[in-house]
């Protein structure tokens, strides 16, 4: 009889828990990364007898956690790619919203600067003009500096998510040491405890969603998360901490790093290649990479424009007939991070040309030489001694002192360029329009020379000689081209008398500029011999103020916009080179958010296919459990009417 009431009762106590963890995985459908369980019942060794083994009913051998780790940490892995992609195509979109285009963006203000010398040139001496040259110049270095405060702010908001991300990183690091040692403390009754297992799951999930990580399991139950390749982020119940801050290599550069602090050590810089995935990968390739670029873009823009004009000022005539001034005021060095003060280095701007939107590292190999490494495509340029100076892409890069082999200096040369720019002109008399020079054809000239375009076309201007000012004069001054025959012409100083000739048997082509003492002059028609050609100085007093009337050096600051210097991109298409490169940056963020996206979601589809609740499978099962339950109590009411039965028997 006690054997019946033994099955009966086993029956009973295991479809109480069959139905108590069906009961289970209904209530935790919502938890995330709850893994299904399941209850494994096993037979009772039966009884031997004389007419063989008797059954003894059942037991719960275990519950069972319906778990695939492959799955799990594919799943993991994949998210944690997918987050890194995806705030920084978010960080991306904002970045892209600050370069903007239409009539408020800063490419209309290059542009409506530019046109507005139109005017000038049509009227010299019309102060409204002049004033809104001015104004137009003003506008568009205001919205240089508007979009780098913009940039600055985004990036305070990176570094402030960062940190954030961090603290919950160190967070999720301690919770995990915890957890691993109330597993391990759990194992040694030789069963397995699921839900601490899932806990630890989820929140390795969590933290891979901040910075990728490996896990490798220990014979205790603890599981070990390692960050940056091989840094133990959590050993048993020992938790390490992150942060993120300047990096070491370069102090005062602002280049964020992530460090690694073991419990009880010092900070360890980790190699940004080594982190993988994760929000906080995301982060720093965006402020590292894409945020410096943008701000480099903006920052040659800004020297390219406004070195391009201020050279272009200086070779004009004020209405007071002085040399024109800076229109802008831009930075003339920026100095190279190092980690060593004893190396000293800047780097200044020889040609806004050839200007390339990159940060710069300099790296001693063979001190005082070594190479200069473009950061933004990686190409290098060796450099035999920096003691004497190095024009790379425009920048003049220069050591008063060395560093030792294996160091490296880091030039960060357009970046920070934007913030400080400022229009420098403010009276309309100050905008040099008028050309420094002039010239009159020769009144007794033959054949069909005309004046195409005169100018002073870059560095090394030498104005022409004065003529005498005595009256006979002496000498007439300026610089004469006298034409030998219709392709040849010798050029005559006549600053002194008698005059000169500095250059003999010169070729002319019509349409292709002369080019003397770093003035310009382009003619078009065919000449006889004897045709001259008078070029003087602006100032001379033979002139007048002819200055005050003429507009070449508008004209000139005009054409600009047709001077290649972004990438081959005008002056004018600058902006919008500019726009598209950070339009197609972001496109492709996008869709590599996308992608990662797609992936991480199929994964994880897979692993709740096998890890997930399914309610209509559990909602039979507890139907099922139901009627085994019910069956069960069954059989201990008909063992115990068979006592009763029994017991009445005897008792008679």
């Amino acid at each position: 009889m006690s054997g019946l009431l033994d099955v009966g009762a086993r029956a009973l106590m295991a479809n109480q828990v069959a139905l108590q963890t069906a009961g289970h995985n209904i209530s935790n459908v919502n938890v995330a990364g709850y893994s299904r369980q399941s209850v494994v019942l096993e037979p009772v060794q039966g009884q031997f007898t004389g007419g063989g083994y008797i059954g003894k009913g059942v037991n719960v051998a275990t519950v069972l956690r319906e778990h695939d780790e492959l799955l799990t940490r594919q799943a993991a892995a994949a998210q944690s790619v997918q987050a890194s992609d995806s705030v920084r195509a978010q960080r991306l979109m904002q970045l892209q919203n600050i370069f903007t285009g239409g009539t408020q963006g800063l490419g209309a203000s290059i542009n409506d600067m530019l046109n507005s010398l139109g005017d000038v040139v049509a009227s010299p001496t019309d102060m409204t003009a002049r004033t809104v040259t001015l104004t137009r110049m003003d506008e568009m270095a205001a919205r240089m500096r508007s979009a780098a405060a913009q940039l600055q702010e985004l990036g305070y908001a990176v570094d402030q998510q960062l940190s954030s991300d961090m603290d919950r990183v160190n967070t999720l690091a301690q919770n995990i040491a915890d957890v691993n040692e109330q597993i391990a403390s759990a194992k040694g009754n030789g069963q397995t405890p699921n839900d601490l297992l899932d806990k630890r799951d989820q929140l390795i999930r969590d933290l891979n969603r901040y910075i990728q990580t490996t896990q490798i399991p220990a014979d205790d139950g603890t599981m070990g998360v390692f960050v940056g390749g091989s840094q133990a982020l959590v050993l048993g119940n020992t938790a390490a901490s992150l942060s993120v801050r300047e990096s070491q290599l370069f102090p005062g550069s602002a280049q964020r790093a992530l460090y690694f602090t073991p419990p009880g050590g010092s900070p360890i810089e980790l190699t940004s290649d080594l982190l993988g995935g994760g929000e906080v990968t995301g982060l720093m390739r965006f402020a590292n990479t894409d945020l410096t670029d943008a701000g480099n873009l903006l920052g040659r823009m800004a020297l390219g424009i406004g070195a391009t004009l201020n050279a272009q000022q200086a070779q004009g005539l004020t209405l007071d007939g002085a040399a024109g001034s800076p229109l802008f005021s831009l930075p003339t060095s920026m100095p190279g991070y190092s980690s060593n003060p004893a190396t000293a280095g800047s780097v200044t701007f020889a040609n806004a040309a050839a200007f390339a939107a990159s940060d710069y590292e300099v790296r001693f190999t063979t001190p005082p030489g070594g190479v200069v490494v473009r950061l933004s495509d990686g190409q290098t340029t060796n450099v035999a001694n920096f003691s004497t100076g190095q024009v790379v892409d425009g920048l003049n890069f220069q050591f008063t002192s060395v560093g030792v082999a294996g160091e490296r200096v880091l030039f960060k040369p357009f970046s920070s360029a934007v913030s400080s720019i400022q229009a420098l002109v403010k009276s309309p008399r100050d905008l040099a329009a008028a050309n420094p020079i002039n010239a009159q054809m020769g009144t007794s000239n033959a054949g069909t020379l005309q004046l195409a375009e005169l100018k002073a076309s870059g560095p090394g201007f030498v104005a022409p000689p004065l003529g005498d000012t005595a009256s006979p004069p002496a000498f007439a001054g300026g610089i004469q081209l006298s034409f030998t025959a219709a392709g040849t012409y010798d050029a005559i100083d006549r600053g002194s008398a008698p005059p000169t000739t500095v250059l003999s048997g010169q070729s002319y082509v019509p349409g292709q500029p002369i080019t003397i003492d770093g003035w310009s002059i382009t003619l078009q028609g065919t000449p006889h011999a004897g045709d001259t050609v008078n070029v003087g100085n602006a100032l001379d007093p033979q002139y007048g103020d002819w200055f005050t009337r003429d507009a070449g050096n508008a004209k000139a600051l005009m054409n600009l916009r047709d001077t290649r210097l972004f990438d081959d991109s005008s002056l004018a298409d600058g902006y919008a080179s500019l726009m598209a490169q950070v339009g197609t940056r972001t496109q492709s963020a996008q869709y590599a958010a996308q992608v990662s996206g797609s992936i991480a979601d199929n994964l994880e589809a897979s692993r709740t296919a096998v890890s997930g609740v399914n309610l209509d499978e559990e909602a039979a099962k507890l139907i099922q459990y139901q009627q085994a339950y019910q069956a069960s109590a069954k059989v201990l009411q008909i063992a115990q009417n068979i006592f009763d039965n029994l017991i009445s028997v005897v008792g008679r």
